[in-house]
């Protein structure tokens, strides 16, 4: 049973979507097939899981403003991954051990329990910062309740240790740990349990030193993949090294073999996710057919999140679309899910187009809410993408270099670019959600993840080359 304070706080969070729902929705840059807060700020996806025939999707969420505090975990579901219904928020601020948020975490399925494991954030009169793995349980996947702490901060880290992602390997349960050591180095930390409320530290799998690669690790997932173990990472405090590491922080991940017994993991370089503006705090499960399925947050931590335009509609942030992984050698391919398909209408197709150094629009290629694909591509010079005047993808094909480009939204007149080396593009596939863009070149080989705000009612789309292009081009409506 929930406490009496917790049911306060989800009646308050449910009276402020209720109080705002006009003013929300009104947004012309209100997204179509994301998800998106009902009101106030959005952060991490937490809680990702398939549990009994539904997808649970749960986030960080601040239902009284379009600033970080207090968070709840807001909840969706779905059948699909597609068509989702909010449900009423599965927890609040309400405990000791929580009062200050309900920070980012996990869920797993503990013999027919859904289990859900998170960061206890809890901060004194004077700012001394407190946090605890908590963990709540649900028999019915909508209503949870508290169990109170399973894991205390243990000796050699400080307060910033949070975001636990839990699983099972060969009937032990593991949970990994974001963490900051007290020589202010990230870190990724390791504890083993046999029944989810005793855990064993068993030490940091890996981490910078002497703060030469970050200074904080957040929200850490370990899973096996294509026969080796992926660690996702967000390292704070990585400084930009010429097209890499050009947000405020960054999310990627490292590919190894992980000792479960003796907790040392044998990785590679660490390797970015997404190449575009907007990435953040990944997190990874399962599905039905046995995919390794991802969800971000379309944000960034401390990068411009106070110029959003949709703030003065009361709401901002959204998910990714969901991305299924694929290990290629060492490199993490990142596709968008086959079931995306179901959104799909008003197919426009032109099987044979050719450029020559020329400007060009195709009849039906426009809108806010599109899906497009060019196959076959080959080319000389420079091909780029004007999509509403705002944002443009290009390609230079002796340079070897994919660009996303797009008018500051914090800077209005500003352009701003994110680029990535990119030996040769045969595949293009872009979704367009009004105000969001997910370009995935090769068949997810480079992803770039962006937020746009068009000045005009434009849903122009312009294809440019320099030299000459050609190639295969397909185009749906979304909704």
């Amino acid at each position: 049973m929930k406490s009496l304070n917790e049911k306060k706080q989800i009646q308050l969070a449910e009276e402020e979507i209720k109080k705002y729902a006009s003013i929300v929705e009104s947004d012309p840059n209100r997204l179509r097939y994301h998800l998106m807060p009902p009101v106030g700020l959005m952060n991490d996806p937490n809680g990702l899981i398939y549990w009994k025939g539904t997808y649970h999707v749960f986030y960080q969420w601040m239902p009284f403003a379009t600033t970080h505090g207090a968070k709840f975990w807001g909840h969706y579901t779905s059948r699909n991954l597609i068509h989702w219904e909010r449900q009423a928020p599965a927890l609040a601020p309400s405990e000791w051990f929580d009062r200050n948020g309900c920070y980012s975490g996990s869920a797993v399925d503990n013999d027919g329990v859904l289990t859900l494991f998170y960061t206890g954030n809890v901060k004194d009169d004077d700012g001394t910062r407190h946090t605890y793995q908590c963990m709540a349980i649900s028999s019915d996947g909508l209503h949870f309740e508290k169990k109170g702490v399973v894991v205390h901060l243990p000796d050699g880290y400080t307060a910033h240790f949070r975001d636990p992602k839990v699983w099972k390997h060969e009937n032990k349960w593991y949970m990994v740990i974001g963490a900051q050591s007290e020589q202010l180095d990230g870190k990724a930390v390791l504890f083993r349990s046999d029944d989810l409320m005793h855990w064993e530290h068993i030490g940091a799998i890996a981490g910078g030193e002497d703060g030469n690669f970050g200074y904080m690790w957040e929200c850490p997932d370990v899973f096996r993949l294509g026969g080796k173990d992926v660690l996702i990472v967000c390292p704070q405090g990585l400084q930009p090294e010429g097209m890499h590491y050009q947000n405020v922080y960054q999310a990627g991940y490292f590919v190894g073999q992980l000792n479960y017994e003796t907790g040392q993991y044998a990785h590679g370089t660490f390797t970015e996710l997404d190449r575009g503006f907007e990435f953040y705090a990944p997190q990874t499960m399962v599905d039905e057919y046995g995919r390794r399925i991802m969800i971000a947050w379309m944000g960034v931590p401390d990068q411009d999140e106070d110029k959003h335009p949709t703030i003065a509609y009361r709401w901002v942030h959204a998910l990714t679309l969901p991305r299924e992984l694929v290990l290629v050698g060492d490199k993490l391919y990142q596709r968008p899910i086959e079931q995306l398909q179901l959104l799909r209408s008003d197919e426009v197709h032109y099987p044979n187009v050719s450029l020559h150094k020329e400007t060009m629009q195709f009849d039906g290629v426009e809108g806010k809410t599109v899906e497009l694909l060019l196959k076959h591509i080959e080319g000389q010079g420079v091909l780029s993408i004007d999509i509403q005047n705002d944002v443009s993808f290009s390609y230079d094909f002796e340079k070897r270099v994919a660009t996303l480009q797009r008018e500051s939204f914090a800077r209005r007149g500003e352009k701003e670019k994110r680029q990535c080396v990119l030996s040769n593009l045969r595949t293009l596939h872009i979704f367009i959600d009004t105000s969001s863009i997910e370009i995935f070149l090769n068949e997810g080989e480079e992803v770039f993840t962006a937020r746009f705000f068009p000045h005009e009612k434009n849903e122009h789309i312009v294809f440019k080359t320099n030299g000459r292009a050609a190639f295969r081009l397909y185009k749906w409506k979304l909704c």
